[in-house]
């Protein structure tokens, strides 16, 4: 076996492997300290496996295939190295916590998940991995056990277990429509646009993956669960988690063949959740709840770009979108890992976080020299020169707002005590992923993207200041005058789905008939045993 393929099989395994150790008590409580190991050899196979020859793993039932395109080892690559970070950071924060060995089963496990999402390269184990990461981060949510976390928890779990079914009823159209009998994504994507089921399988692939990613209306579950999980958890499940939903609209939708009805529909969901999120945003006070709505509308603008790319059939937005979505998990996990460092920060001492991580925010709206311009200018191409770009524009406007909003109710969480000042466990992640979402990005744009020179040019630096700007202004409007703003809870439309859920026992006959439509096609039936199994670990894991 090649170089190639030991990497990406060790960079499941390793958690994996961790994971099976922890059915020694002795050994799960002293994990907590060695999570930050976890995802390192992920993060060497983004290096060294991207773009080889797939590895095949024939399993006594089940043939496994692995691979990493470009997209797929930026994101894995990017997502391994915040894992690990926010790993170290949790050694930290959980330190003296009675459960941290029971923590640190759930984030092995939903690690697994993760960085299986990135390397997987037919539908079922992509389906199992992706089942694994959706449904065990529930044990990261519901951790701390409050009310709070445990209705955020029960949301969330509803939302990803009906994300799975979609997903799956949409890998069954998929594999109707490839010829023969592989299960390759590859082989199915090439097979889409000429299936007779490529409405239903499009519409359902963007509809399981647009749940995890954050769309609207089904972003709820990000302002509930983000705010409730412990800070680590936060950061990956902000950063990492809801790229598997970005990867999975990269991997599944045929960019090289032009679908302009459905390109534009998700470039409309995109922008509407763009501009919504920001919205809401603005009217929340806990500052991990606007930056959960800041990622549900930077999923928006990554949608947008994936929908105005597979309107113009552009192959090569793929990589853009990619980009754009490393460099928001570095900076988001950065701003996360930055609220639990204020926080135990008196507000005198807490100057140098709020500098380094507002830095890190404006750069989310592009603030030049930053990644986040470089992000920008990435995504440039794939929007093209109609009103998709435009909007896209304006919305970096409404994220300037949301950061400066952001920066502002952070600066209201510090510690009151005067002596108060963080760990030092705390302090250097966060230091480490501040220097990750500076540097990082102009690495992976000089060797994947072009040359830089553009964004040193006048005409892109105004074009870059110019929305930071205008979000500046709307920032002291609101400030001034933002007693007239509804005040709008955690979840916004979540009340209306939570009302849904209770009549959802009507929906019972619909299920046993679609479960037994999925059970005709061997591979759902496997692939629904596994998700049961998964799912039954994650309760006894929540116990």
């Amino acid at each position: 076996m090649s170089l190639s393929g030991v990497a990406m099989i060790v960079a499941i395994l390793t958690p994996a492997l961790m994971l099976a150790a922890c059915i020694s008590p002795g050994w799960r409580a002293r994990t907590l300290a060695l999570l930050w190991a976890a995802p390192l050899p992920g993060l060497l196979a983004a290096f060294v496996a991207a773009d080889t020859a797939p590895v095949v793993l024939d399993l006594p039932q089940a043939r496994l295939t692995l691979a990493l395109d470009t997209p797929g080892a930026i994101l894995l690559g990017v997502c391994a190295l915040l894992w690990s970070v926010a790993g170290w950071y949790a050694a930290a924060y959980l330190r003296d916590h009675a459960y941290r060995g029971r923590f640190a089963v759930r984030w092995l496990l939903t690690l697994v998940g993760n960085l299986g999402v990135f390397i997987a390269a037919d539908m079922l184990s992509f389906y199992l991995f992706f089942a694994i990461v959706s449904l065990a981060a529930y044990g990261l949510v519901v951790f701390d056990n409050t009310p709070r976390a445990r209705r955020a928890a029960v949301i969330y779990l509803a939302l990803a277990i009906f994300g799975e079914a979609v997903l799956l009823l949409g890998f069954v159209l998929l594999a109707q429509g490839t010829p023969g009998d592989s299960l390759l994504i590859h082989d199915a994507v090439a097979a889409l646009p000429g299936s007779p089921w490529r409405a239903g399988a499009v519409a359902l692939l963007i509809a399981g993956f647009g749940i995890k990613a954050g769309l609207a209306p089904l972003h709820v579950w990000l302002p509930l669960a983000h705010p409730a999980a412990p800070m680590p958890a936060s950061a990956v499940l902000s950063g990492a988690i809801v790229k598997a939903g970005v990867i999975g609209l990269i991997r599944f939708l045929p960019a090289d063949a032009a679908l302009s009805g459905w390109g534009t529909a998700l470039a409309v969901i995109g922008l509407a959740t763009a501009y919504y999120a920001v919205l809401v945003g603005i009217t929340q006070d806990n500052p991990k709840t606007v930056l959960a709505y800041s990622t549900a509308s930077q999923m928006g603008v990554v949608a947008a770009v994936i929908g105005t790319a597979l309107t113009a059939a552009q192959p090569d937005g793929g990589i853009a979108v990619a980009f754009y979505a490393a460099h928001h998990a570095l900076a988001k996990g950065t701003m996360f890992l930055g609220v639990g460092v204020v926080a135990a920060t008196n507000a005198r001492r807490a100057w140098p976080i709020l500098v380094g991580t507002g830095i890190v925010a404006l750069g989310l709206a592009g603030l030049p020299l930053t990644g986040g311009a470089l992000a920008k200018l990435a995504i440039k191409t794939p929007l093209g020169d109609g009103l998709a770009n435009a909007l896209a524009t304006f919305s970096a406007a409404g994220t300037a707002l949301l950061m400066l909003h952001f920066l502002r109710r952070l600066s209201l969480n510090t510690d009151p005590e005067p002596a108060a000042s963080p760990a030092i466990g705390l302090v250097l992640p966060w230091l480490v992923m501040v220097l990750a979402s500076l540097a990082v990005p102009w690495v992976l744009f000089a060797g994947l993207i072009g040359p830089v020179s553009e964004i040193l040019s006048a005409a892109y630096l105004w074009a870059a200041v110019w929305p930071i700007l205008l979000g500046l202004i709307l920032w002291i409007i609101v400030a001034r005058w933002g007693g007239w703003l509804p005040r709008i809870p955690e979840g916004d439309i979540v009340v209306y789905g939570e009302s849904l859920a209770r009549r959802s026992v009507i929906w019972s006959d619909a299920a046993e008939r679609l479960d037994t439509i999925l059970c005709r096609w061997s591979v759902a039936g496997v692939s629904l045993l596994s998700v049961a199994a998964i799912f039954g670990m994650t309760l006894v894991l929540a116990r």
